[in-house]
């Protein structure tokens, strides 16, 4: 444990969900028209290549906690022509039902009753308002209170979390957040990105980027991540992000 008058550091993944990305599922709404009509023509072909591309995580929630991960990128999304109505995790493709990866993270915390998780909720994708509904009454129906609610960032220490029983912190980037509780605006949990393939630049951006951040007393990112242009994808297509970005 860290010491309880400061904030706390905690590993994180970059589209954590992406383990679960499935092959058979339709391209998310997010994904440019060139995209959409180079899966219509190559079919399953082009959704394994994508997999390649879009699974950033080699792990499911469990094994991540396992692993010391304890924030999470989350973006979610409907499923056009679900009958169920059902939200899912989604990188380009779509993975697991919302539902059942937070109830895979709660059932570490129940095991764990000292640890903390940051569930930082990011991109939405073809939600409508009721879908916002429905995601806030799953997050109250998975973790009670366990979620801390919106406070200062600064009075934020493990002793304050551990003190009030609260293991679970939600940042939320839409204007939902100012009107639940428990919902932490999205501007509390800044994550700039380098969106570069040069580990120079990236060290570069990050040194920046740390000075500037610790002035706004919220809570922040350091993507740590090199991030693929299409040029990048167009030379690789057969490899994949590991052996194109990661292992080099």
């Amino acid at each position: 444990p860290l010491p309880d008058s400061i904030c706390m550091f905690r590993a994180w993944s970059h589209d954590s969900f992406s383990f679960y990305i499935d092959e058979a599922s339709p391209v998310g709404p997010e994904q440019p028209e060139t995209v959409q009509n180079f899966v219509s023509v190559f079919g399953t072909v082009a959704k394994k290549l994508m997999r390649k591309w879009l699974a950033t995580q080699t792990m499911n929630f469990t094994s991540q906690l396992g692993a010391g991960i304890r924030y999470f990128d989350l973006r979610i999304s409907t499923k056009p022509r679900d009958p169920d109505n059902e939200l899912y995790f989604a990188h380009g493709l779509f993975s697991a039902k919302v539902k059942e990866g937070l109830e895979e993270i709660n059932a570490f915390l129940a095991d764990h009753p000292k640890e903390v998780v940051f569930l930082d909720f990011n991109h939405f994708y073809g939600m409508q308002k009721y879908h916002h509904e429905k995601l806030v009454q799953m997050l109250k129906d998975t973790y009670g209170n366990k979620m801390c609610p919106a406070i200062f960032a600064h009075e934020v220490s493990l002793q304050y979390l551990w003190e009030k029983e609260h293991q679970v912190l939600v940042f939320y980037h839409s204007p939902v957040a100012l009107e639940v509780p428990f919902l932490w605006p999205g501007q509390m949990m800044p994550a700039p990105w380098a969106n570069t393939t040069d580990p120079e630049k990236l060290i570069q951006f990050l040194q920046a980027s740390i000075t500037e951040r610790r002035k706004k007393g919220s809570f922040f990112i350091s993507q740590v991540v090199l991030t693929p242009k299409a040029s990048t994808v167009v030379k690789g297509v057969a490899s994949g992000l590991r052996e194109t970005i990661t292992e080099r």
